[in-house]
């Protein structure tokens, strides 16, 4: 399947010429492997990937053996791939590097040495326990790679010419229009199901069952589990609790995520490395409560208060509805019409905060407590914009799930903070509109090449 994390690659290859490694971190199962071994087909001469989950102790050797003699190291990979190796004209992959530090700190030797490239995939590599007693390599680039979007989901169902209009509209601030509106608003439905994990992607595109799709999700959320307890060290127990309580944490009307639930009398100091840990593998994004909507987001965070959003939205459906009794077609069908009986608002901001990490913004929310009525107010996101300007840098965003809605807070923001605030956006079901300086976006705009 076609991901944009591809022209990444390519732009590396092109512009480093070799300069630098290039570390693809995500996920478990969000398509690392899959992508760089189509990249390293179709772009080099030859290729070899080392798998370390299963790779033999015989290559293992040659990193502890053979790093100040490359001639010798390279001689022996070669033979034991059967593969040949052109100066300037192969690729080695490092597969889920994590499981073998050793080889992440030959990156350095490796790097210098100027004759292939080098892609590492890893998924948890930056957690302790992974990167214990080894020096992190400065020639290594790192690219995150996330779910598939909904432009990459569209592009698996065959649909190239939607997102260029959706895109279009959004700069000419333009209505869609009632048919594309709704034909957009029907494939963003589906994407909301069905998620951004590339093999619950196939798996829809291959029988448009989502049952079998929701089989798919399932066995990821398991694997998940299963690292957690691999994985988590001392902090297995916390995790899991977290991890366990995210959709009834997000189900709360606020979303902020309330410690208790967890254990009485629970402190943040008690779970942070727990969120962390979670947060790290990317497996939840994270978003924090600033104390100002201005300039300097991330040095105006209160820790305490914070949001865990689940990073891929079909996921949480299915880790939502776990009681595998009622999962039915039945179930999807009625979130496919948003005739559901339960607050869609969970799944609503979870793809917009999925949406806007996948663009590249640091999730922050403003959450503030007054006794003065004017000055309460809860804001569902704040993005700011690329270049830093003297003001108007911060944008506030307002999710809403439904048609009938009111925005208090969004005005009491803008009327306080409106001097130094950028566009105020609404995320919504309807058309597009621009009303009273306030710019409603239907939720399918909310993609990388649209909210900025």
């Amino acid at each position: 399947m076609r991901r944009k994390v591809y022209e990444q690659l390519l732009k590396w290859k092109e512009e480093q010429h070799g300069e630098s490694a290039v570390l693809i971190n995500g996920v478990r199962r969000v398509g690392k492997s899959y992508i760089v071994k189509e990249f390293a087909q179709k772009e080099y001469k030859s290729y070899i990937l080392l798998d370390f989950n299963k790779v033999s102790s015989n290559i293992k050797a040659l990193f502890e053996d053979y790093l100040d003699d490359l001639d010798t190291f390279f001689m022996y990979l070669s033979s034991y791939t059967n593969t040949p190796l052109y100066p300037r004209e192969s690729v080695i992959i490092f597969d889920e590097v994590q499981l073998f530090p050793r080889a992440r700190t030959a990156i350095k030797y490796l790097v210098e040495d100027g004759r292939y490239d080098y892609i590492e995939t890893g998924s948890l590599v930056s957690i302790k326990k992974n990167v214990e007693n080894i020096m992190i390599p400065s020639e290594e680039e790192e690219i995150l790679m996330y779910p598939m979007d909904f432009e990459e989901f569209l592009w698996a169902l065959g649909n190239e010419t939607l997102m260029p209009l959706i895109c279009m509209n959004f700069e000419k601030k333009h209505e869609m229009g009632q048919m594309m509106h709704r034909k957009a608003m029907n494939y963003f439905r589906q994407y909301l199901i069905v998620g951004g994990m590339p093999q619950a992607v196939a798996k829809f595109v291959e029988t448009r069952d989502f049952n079998k799709v929701d089989h798919v999700k399932r066995q990821i959320l398991t694997l998940y589990r299963n690292d957690i307890q691999k994985y988590a060290s001392t902090h297995v127990s916390k995790v899991t609790k977290i991890f366990d309580t995210i959709p009834s944490q997000l189900q709360k009307h606020e979303k902020k995520f309330m410690l208790k639930a967890l254990t009485e009398g629970a402190r943040m100091r008690d779970y942070e490395t727990a969120f962390f840990w979670l947060s790290d593998a990317m497996i939840v994004n994270m978003a924090y409560n600033t104390t100002e909507p201005n300039i300097g987001l991330g040095m105006n965070t209160d820790d305490t208060t914070l949001k865990c959003y689940m990073s891929d939205t079909g996921l949480l459906i299915s880790h939502a509805f776990n009681e595998k009794a009622i999962v039915s077609e039945s179930l999807y069908n009625k979130l496919l019409t948003d005739k559901l009986e339960f607050n869609s608002g969970m799944v609503i901001e979870n793809i917009v905060a999925q949406m806007l990490r996948s663009a590249g913004h640091n999730l922050f929310f403003f959450s503030k407590y007054s006794k003065e009525a004017e000055d309460r107010m809860e804001i569902d996101f704040l993005i700011a914009k690329d270049t830093i300007t003297t003001k108007h840098n911060i944008s506030p965003i307002e999710v809403k799930s439904t048609n009938r809605y009111t925005l208090t807070s969004l005005k009491k923001c803008i009327a306080k903070y409106g001097n130094y605030l950028s566009t105020p956006y609404v995320i919504h079901t309807a058309d597009l509109k621009i009303e009273d300086g306030i710019t409603y976006l239907p939720l399918y705009m909310t993609d990388r090449k649209s909210v900025v």
